[in-house]
Order: C-alpha cells, then sequence, then structure tokens
C-alpha cells in the first residue's frame, strides 16, 4: 500500500501499512541527517508554520525538517496576528490559500481546529497538535523511535503513564500502538484518566507496579498544567511519590524496557533526573532526533500526492 493521505490530521485515519510506509522513509531520513543533511524533495515548495500555541521540540523540528528537503519555511508570529485582533480562522485560512502555500503545518489549542483549516485550503495540512485530540507526529516518532530500540513494532508491552486525561500525545499513541498489535496500559490517578476509559480498548490501572510490571517500554507524560482547571492532583511531592518514574518504580519493568517522554520534561514531578539521563535507559534524546525525521518523511508523502493531483485555482 502507498500513502494514500492528502493531509495528515490524526493517527486514526492511518492504515498499518502506511504507518509502516511512512516510519521506513523516516529511517532513511535519519540516516541522511548524521550524514549530508540535505535533500531536495520539497525543493520549489512554501512550507508555512503556524503555532497558536507555544512550542520549541515541534515547531524548531518541523522548520528544520522542511529547510532541510529544501521547502521555502516561513514561521507566522502567531501571537500578532489579525487572529489576535479578531479574525476568525476560517478568514485566516482563506488569506493563507490567497498565497499558495504548498504545506500548512498547524498547532492549536482547541480540538478540530486543524481539521478546519484542512478544509478551507488547497495545501497539504499538518497536525501539530489539536487540543487535547491528537499529536500525529509526535507518536510516529515515539514509534520511530521503539522500533529503532526494540527492533520491532509489534507484540510489545508499552506503559502510558501519568496526565492521560489532557494528553493529546497519549490519545495518538494510544491509537497508533493499538493499530500495530501491540499490549498497551494506561497508568495514572482516577482524576488524570479520561471518562470512558474502558472503551479504549486497553488496560488501565491506577497502580504503578502493575503498570510497569514486564513492560518492554516506559512512556512518561508530562502534567498539562495548563489545561488543568481544578485540582487534580494533592500536590506534585505527592504526585512524584506515587507516579513520577524513580529506579524502584523502574524495577518492575522489564531489565532492558526503554524509557520514553516527549518533553519538556518536569523532573522530580513526573520522573527522576538521573532515569531521564540514563543512556543504557533513556531514549528521550532519541526521540528529538526522530523527530525531524519522522516529519521530513511525512511532508516529503504529502508533498508527493500534493503534485500528483491537480490544484484548484484561487483567485
Amino acid at each position: 500500500m502507498t500513502f494514500r493521505q492528502n493531509h495528515l490530521l490524526g493517527i486514526e485515519p492511518l492504515h498499518p501499512a502506511e504507518i509502516t510506509a511512512l516510519l521506513d522513509l523516516a529511517d532513511q531520513y535519519a540516516a541522511l541527517n548524521r550524514g549530508s543533511k540535505r535533500g531536495d524533495a520539497l525543493a520549489g515548495l512554501t512550507q508555512i508554520n503556524m503555532f497558536f500555541e507555544n512550542s520549541t521540540r515541534t515547531q524548531a523540528s518541523f522548520e528544520i525538517a522542511g529547510k532541510r528537503l529544501g521547502a521555502d519555511v516561513m514561521n507566522m508570529a502567531m501571537q500578532s496576528s489579525s487572529v489576535k485582533k479578531g479574525e476568525t480562522l476560517i478568514d485566516t485560512a482563506l488569506t493563507l490559500n490567497a498565497m499558495h502555500p504548498d504545506l500548512l503545518v498547524v498547532r492549536h489549542p482547541h480540538s478540530g481546529a486543524v481539521d478546519l483549516l484542512a478544509q478551507k485550503v488547497n495545501c497539504a495540512v499538518l497536525n501539530a497538535g489539536d487540543g487535547r485530540h491528537e499529536h500525529p507526529t509526535q507518536a510516529l516518532l515515539d514509534a520511530l523511535t521503539i522500533r529503532r530500540a526494540k527492533g520491532r513494532l509489534h507484540r510489545l508491552t508499552i506503559a502510558i503513564c501519568g496526565d492521560i486525561a489532557h494528553s493529546r500525545v497519549a490519545r495518538s499513541n494510544l491509537i497508533l500502538l493499538g493499530k500495530m498489535e501491540n499490549r498497551v496500559r494506561l497508568v495514572g490517578p482516577p482524576t488524570l484518566l479520561p471518562s470512558g476509559i474502558d472503551q479504549f480498548g486497553c488496560e488501565v490501572t491506577h497502580d504503578m507496579a502493575e503498570g510497569l510490571k514486564d513492560a518492554d517500554v516506559v512512556m512518561m507524560l508530562r502534567l498539562q498544567k495548563e489545561r488543568m482547571d481544578g485540582g487534580f492532583i494533592p500536590s506534585e511531592r505527592e504526585y512524584y511519590h506515587r507516579y513520577g518514574l524513580d529506579a524502584d518504580k523502574l524495577r518492575h519493568a522489564k531489565p532492558d524496557a526503554i524509557v520514553m517522554h516527549p518533553g519538556p520534561m518536569n523532573r522530580g514531578v513526573e520522573i527522576d533526573g538521573q532515569i531521564a539521563d540514563d543512556i543504557t535507559r533513556s531514549v528521550i534524546t532519541e526521540q528529538v532526533e526522530m523527530g525531524v525525521a519522522v516529519r521530513m518523511a511525512a511532508m516529503d508523502l504529502l508533498a508527493r500526492n500534493l503534485r500528483a493531483r491537480p490544484r484548484p485555482v484561487t483567485a
């Protein structure tokens, strides 16, 4: 199966074969990034990055990915854009469409906003995170990191721990890992697990020892304080005591289990600093590196489909 998507709005529409194809290409770009660091797959194309939420890793990763493939990359300062003056998202989309971009990378605080933009523009749209909905390229880079570390991306036991309720990373990973036939456990306090969790098709526990038992992968999540409007945890100290990853809790996982975190990390809250820096277990730095490779692959595949289809002429 070829990669048939015109946009990358989430993991849910992707067939397992499409996920594998994207990861295979990303593997090639990972090798390129350690060598010449230059390709031409996006030569002659314009990439616009629109981040309505603050971002360091994701925005920089998309910018580097586009430039390494030869795109003309523009970062829009949304904090000083016309949206702040009252312009609607649809009007912003129509304005951008008149500039004839080829790739539009969007992060937005509201779920579904990126999908709405994709319906209004004549270019490929990539979701860089929308509200609590999805963060597809994060899940894909996590998948590539796991595959490179474990040699496969199926029939693994993977524990996703922490603030599940507010995490779009958890949702995208849960969908992707499920598609690839893995055993997924969600671990966290009841206040940080979403309603209807029993319908997610995964195991759920409030106990770290139980959740990490014989795990191949331990994926820690950041406390999404900016999305919390109440007292979800008694205190950060109590949270770390019960759910922060330290050496004692990690002993319940397999001896060769890898440790992941999408960043930014709150050391001493979600994860012990020594665990985060342990080069024998932690693949957190590799996640950042694979982020560039995955975003290069995603934009390359979408650009191929973009060039293959007729595009409507806008006024």
